[in-house]
């Protein structure tokens, strides 16, 4: 069952092509959009301003998103936001990437195809070219990306979109087993790589 809440009778909305793990928690004005994968303990807050995953995007485990009053966080189509992440009243672009431990601020803008690198904070309203590399704290950009740096983020990204199509095929609970099985099965890239 899903951590689903409804809040000043706004209710989140979930396309049944997207993956939300049952641990994630979603309150509010949250919009998941089509292939999108929340992972676990993921928290997206709506209760003060609006929450748009576009297609394709992924949210990592234990991210946190949420923002100011009548202030949007969109992540656009093809986003992808690591491990632990925070995002705050901020707009990530299309096929952006923030890297795990990052911090995104409120008014903050990360250009398409941009690179927000691990434990990086991004300030209250920076705005960020598109196919950038961030990193620090505070965040500066430090090169433009090359094709080859977007492709390889593409490809990450992808791996998501596949995730979320064999969590809403296969994940289950169960319990676990007491003892490895001699033929354990192992994943490959048969499994895990975009088809």
């Amino acid at each position: 069952m899903l951590k689903v809440y409804a809040i000043d009778g706004i209710t989140p909305v979930v396309d049944p092509t997207a993956y939300v793990h049952p641990t994630a928690v979603l309150i509010g004005d949250v919009i998941v959009g089509p292939g999108c994968y929340v992972g676990p303990l993921a928290s997206l807050r709506g209760d003060f301003g609006r929450i748009v995953m576009g297609k394709g995007s992924n949210v990592q485990d234990s991210c946190v998103i949420h923002g100011i009053a009548q202030q949007d966080t969109i992540i656009e189509e093809d986003g992808h936001i690591g491990h632990g992440a925070v995002l705050h009243g901020c707009h990530i672009g299309r096929n952006a990437m923030v890297g795990m431990n990052a911090v995104v601020m409120d008014g903050a803008s990360v250009g398409a195809d941009s690179i927000v690198g691990a434990m990086a904070f991004v300030k209250m309203g920076m705005q960020i070219p598109p196919r950038s590399m961030v990193l620090g704290a505070p965040a500066r950009v430090v090169r433009e990306l090359s094709d080859k740096d977007i492709a390889g983020k593409s490809f990450g990204t992808r791996q998501y979109q596949r995730l979320t199509e064999r969590s809403l095929q296969t994940m289950r609970e169960v319990a676990p087993f007491t003892g490895v099985e001699a033929d354990r099965p192992r994943l490959t890239p048969e499994i895990t790589d975009p088809r």
